[in-house]
């Protein structure tokens, strides 16, 4: 777990990025519906929980900034007996005053009358514009007229959030760990006849097992031709003798995630055909890993990888004429239609910041962890390429930090080779 002090540290970080004489005010999520009386399990907003490590509803957090001095205040739900008995315990106000590093910490029910007293003589409000919290929503346009101005503070986290601390890598490298149990395993059972959603089960349960209760996203377990529908989540086909699925399953492990895609065979065994188009992208996602370091951008990365695919589909025949025709005409992106990579970390899709405030393309920076996915669809209808290739679709994804000396492939240890994946099979 993180300790209190790293989240003091973040509110510290955050309160220099603005001027005196301002206020930043964060709402825990909103609980979601299901459907009439029941709800979806209770997931904290991202920001609000990478300043505070706090997980329940109906809390707020209100940072200050003076001339002289600057206070951070808390406000989380009471303890009331009846409600426990329906939701659960909470931490409340007495132990909520010694677990967090804050100035005050009050009754959520408070939180409106001190937000007015708070805001008093204030320049600027500071709030997250995309915020779901029902009372934040409500009560902060009412506010604006005392205001000089209100502004978004999304964005100033999320250039925090860009760099992870020593104990985010080890909890990203924690839910890898967890991935990597479940990825082997489903290389290694009899899969021929079961149903995609049999996997996506093995997935989710091995997963819980270890202690990764929420899913980073829904597990995507496709196929032969399935793998061609890029987020292709309904996982209720049968899987077929001679065909490849492509699993992107990775879990959430105390709020951080894991991302991780293999491609392998259903029987154990992969087609010459098959084996053609796999080391074709394998190839390539080893050689954009390579690159990955300090000051490349990510734009950098994704043009190359555009490049080695084409020029690997050239040869395969699926694309006809020269690297600089089909890429100019971006032929290539029929068969690659999507980034190389994104940022991850408390969200399996971190919001890092691409560019800075004057659109400038931020490079990549020493504690950034990023996904590298190269990948090649080629779907079943599709009369353009050579038969054999028909219905085939493969992704790599792994989960890359950028260090001072390069780059640390996070998932190394979960296998990707032909030989590594066929020898599981087998055994």
């Amino acid at each position: 777990m993180i300790a209190e002090k790293e989240y003091r540290k973040r509110r510290k970080q955050l309160l220099k990025k603005i001027p005196k004489n301002s206020i930043v005010v964060l709402g825990s999520a909103a609980v979601k519906i299901r459907s009439n009386d029941t709800e979806y399990p209770y997931r904290q907003n991202s920001n609000f929980y990478y300043l505070s490590g706090f997980k329940e509803d109906n809390a707020f957090l209100v940072l200050i900034k003076e001339k002289k001095r600057t206070k951070s205040i808390f406000f989380v739900q009471k303890k009331e007996k009846l409600l426990e008995l329906w939701t659960g315990k909470r931490l409340g106000i007495k132990k909520a005053k010694k677990r967090f590093l804050v100035d005050e910490v009050y009754s959520s029910d408070e939180f409106k009358s001190k937000l007015k007293e708070f805001i008093q003589n204030k320049h600027t409000l500071y709030y997250d514009f995309q915020t779901d919290n029902p009372l934040l929503r409500e009560i902060v346009p009412k506010l604006t007229s005392k205001l000089y101005s209100v502004q978004n503070i999304a964005k100033e986290i999320e250039y925090l959030r860009a760099i992870k601390s020593k104990k985010e890598i080890r909890l990203i490298e924690d839910s890898i760990s967890i991935a990597k149990k479940a990825h082997h395993k489903a290389m290694k059972i009899k899969k021929i006849n079961k149903y995609e959603y049999q996997l996506q089960a093995l997935f989710e349960y091995i997963f819980k097992k270890n202690g990764a209760y929420n899913d980073a996203y829904t597990t995507i377990v496709a196929g032969g031709d399935n793998a061609n529908t890029l987020h292709y989540i309904k996982n209720d086909q049968k899987l077929k003798s001679g065909e490849l699925i492509l699993i992107d399953a990775g879990c959430e492990y105390n709020y951080y995630a894991s991302d991780i895609t293999r491609t392998i065979p259903v029987n154990g065994k992969f087609s010459k055909a098959q084996k053609e188009l796999y080391e074709l992208v394998l190839d390539v996602e080893e050689k954009i890993i390579a690159m990955v370091q300090e000051g490349v951008k990510r734009s950098t990365l994704q043009q190359e990888a555009e490049k080695l695919l084409t020029q690997g589909m050239i040869t395969l025949g699926i694309l006809k004429g020269s690297v600089k025709k089909c890429m100019k005409k971006k032929l290539h992106k029929k068969y690659f239609p999507h980034g190389i990579g994104h940022y991850m970390g408390i969200d399996v899709h971190d919001q890092n910041p691409y560019k800075t405030k004057n659109n400038k393309e931020i490079p990549l920076k020493v504690g950034m962890v990023l996904t590298i996915e190269p990948g090649i669809y080629l779907p079943k209808d599709d009369k353009n390429i050579p038969k054999k290739y028909r219905g085939i679709g493969i992704r790599i994804e792994d989960n890359i930090l950028v260090t001072k000396k390069g780059y640390k492939n996070l998932s190394k240890g979960i296998v990707k080779s032909i030989k590594e994946i066929e020898a599981l099979a087998k055994g």
